[in-house]
């Protein structure tokens, strides 16, 4: 099914909004508050060396005043509060980088709270067609290419949110007229695990969610405001 365009802003200022960095709010799935002091004494593992927009990442745990380690260390990872997987890069790249690395059975092992952002969301899906790899398998369905039938790739600039689960804990202070920050060309398929999608030609998954393993198609460390919303919200979980 083919939807029609959705305004996609480009690469300059986010679209207004009257949100602050500030307005977060300490939930997760139980509907319980974090410790955050948890987060200050163990830290959040950044893995390394499987998305090259880490810089980003590191800068924007910087401005929640979060502790973090940048790591490929299974030991570090699996002591950390939270764990992220940080993207821009393909899927084969990433999973060759994890596997080399050793560190698929340990992120797979995780009892804490992980995020994959945009390719590190795409390789927790069971295969993708970006290098014809398998990925880790946490969440259903294959990540394919976008419709090229008029959308230009990739998919660059500032998108709406759909909301699947609007109760979900990391949509938190998020409303239906807030965007985000995309840069992709591959993307999953609408899922059970869903939070919330996006429309680009096609409807895909932007946020999805099971157990302790979460995933945003959207960069929220680019996201300004709403993205930093998305990113405590996480953070507080655990």
């Amino acid at each position: 099914m083919t939807y029609p365009k959705q305004m996609t802003f480009g690469l300059g200022a986010e679209p207004s909004s009257n949100r602050s960095v500030y307005e977060i709010h300490d939930c997760c799935e139980n509907g319980e508050g974090n410790n955050t002091e948890k987060s200050s004494e163990t830290g959040i593992a950044v893995i390394d060396g499987c998305g090259t927009n880490v810089a980003s990442v590191l800068f924007a745990l910087e401005r929640l005043g979060k502790t973090y380690s940048l790591t490929a260390d299974p030991k570090v990872i699996t002591k950390a509060s939270h764990v992220i997987i940080p993207g821009v890069s393909t899927a084969k790249r990433a999973m060759g980088q994890l596997q080399e690395k050793g560190l698929l059975q340990t992120i797979l092992n995780c009892q804490q709270p992980v995020l994959g952002i945009c390719s590190g969301m795409q390789i927790l899906f069971d295969s993708s067609a970006e290098g014809d790899v398998a990925g880790m398998g946490v969440f259903p369905q294959s990540v394919n290419k976008l419709p090229q039938d008029g959308y230009p790739l990739p998919h660059m600039g500032w998108n709406k949110l759909i909301m699947k689960q609007p109760e979900h804990f990391l949509l938190n202070g998020i409303t239906q007229l807030d965007h985000v920050y995309f840069v992709h060309s591959f993307a999953a398929p609408v899922v059970e695990h869903t939070v919330a999608s996006c429309i680009y030609g096609v409807e895909f998954s932007a946020i999805v969610a099971k157990g302790n393993f979460y995933g945003t198609q959207f960069h929220p460390e680019r996201s300004g405001k709403v993205g930093s919303m998305i990113l405590n919200n996480f953070l507080q979980c655990g």
